[in-house]
């Protein structure tokens, strides 16, 4: 009966002893050359802010045809709105219309749509508008604005949680590693050039979650092995705690980046760029888990959290890591 009640697949086998520490120099450095190439592109190419962030007019239609970009593309220029942006929306008869804000009051506005569906008119006669969304420029920097104030509460409080839960090495490092995530995920999206939008916000949001708690698994392992193993030294210690949650880290990071995948293929454009930030941040999450956020903390903890450990080479030292060999 007990064999039938443990998991039929392991990404993983059990008892594995890999030295993850010795690679901390090497994951620290590769982890601060993308943040910081990160930090350049979002100084110099910036974001490709979406309409809630700098205001603007958002048009669906649908085309009696499959859509004729070149041909709704010169009849809007017709009409003075050469600037328009232009993609497939779904089917091959249905477009998304995009106009930078054309002034703050709503008469300008209601002027600028009645130019784009004259246009739709003459270049694809029959053609129907949908939706039309507009967003103002005050309305868009206050969106701005809350968007960026959740993302530092959200910081707060991770910093708050984790203080309290752990010690204080446990949520520099872990604040410090959720830092660096975000950093590479702000250079993932200049790079691909996503409208960073309320959506993308979300996106951000749900990857500090996950993220946070890949970390607090890993931790909370090291915290009961710093009780279990009184002289091992820490370097080991983390080692065998991140292999000890090596299968249930994987199969969470498995399952969730399984589930966004889908989406991400054939979600649509409503859904597509959300889950390609959710997987390059649940990559980036699992990843820094282990090459990042442990090595911080060994960094910080290495001389705080082993205060009765024996110095190094003596034989008290080699007595107790004898004494406290871990059992399986």
């Amino acid at each position: 009966m007990r064999r039938f009640l443990r998991p039929m697949i392991r990404i993983v086998p059990d008892g594995t002893r890999i030295h993850f520490m010795r690679a901390r120099h090497l994951g620290l450095a590769v982890s601060a050359v993308l943040s910081t190439l990160s930090i350049v592109l979002f100084l110099t190419v910036g974001l490709n802010l979406g309409i809630d962030f700098k205001g603007g007019i958002v048009i669906e239609a649908r085309t009696p045809h499959a859509a004729d970009f070149a041909a709704l593309r010169s009849g809007l220029a017709g009409e003075g709105l050469a600037g328009a942006g232009l993609q497939r929306f779904g089917a091959a008869d249905q477009v998304l219309i995009r106009l930078e804000s054309p002034g703050k009051t709503a008469a300008a506005t209601e002027q600028l749509v009645s130019r784009v569906h004259a246009a739709l008119a003459k270049a694809a006669p029959g053609t129907q508008v949908l939706s039309t969304s507009a967003v103002g420029a005050s309305v868009s920097a206050q969106l701005f604005d809350q968007g960026m104030l959740a993302l530092g509460l959200s910081f707060v409080m991770i910093l708050v949680y984790i203080w309290f839960r752990f010690e204080w090495q446990f949520a520099a490092s872990a604040v410090a590693t959720l830092l660096l995530d975000i950093t590479k995920t702000i250079g993932f999206l200049a790079i691909t050039r996503m409208q960073f939008d309320l959506v993308m916000v979300a996106a951000v949001l749900t990857i500090l979650g996950y993220s946070t708690n890949d970390k607090v698994v890993v931790y909370d392992r090291v915290r009961e092995n710093l009780r279990k193993y009184k002289k091992m030294p820490l370097r080991e210690l983390i080692d065998l705690s991140i292999n000890e949650t090596l299968n249930r880290t994987l199969g969470t990071s498995s399952t969730v980046f399984l589930a966004a995948l889908p989406l991400a293929l054939f979600g649509g454009p409503s859904l597509s760029d959300f889950s390609w930030t959710m997987l390059f941040g649940i990559v980036v999450g699992t990843s820094s888990s282990i090459y990042i956020a442990a090595p911080i903390l060994l960094l910080l903890g290495e001389h705080h959290l082993r205060r009765d450990r024996a110095p190094a080479g003596t034989e008290a030292q080699k007595t107790g890591q004898k004494a406290d060999a871990p059992t399986r």
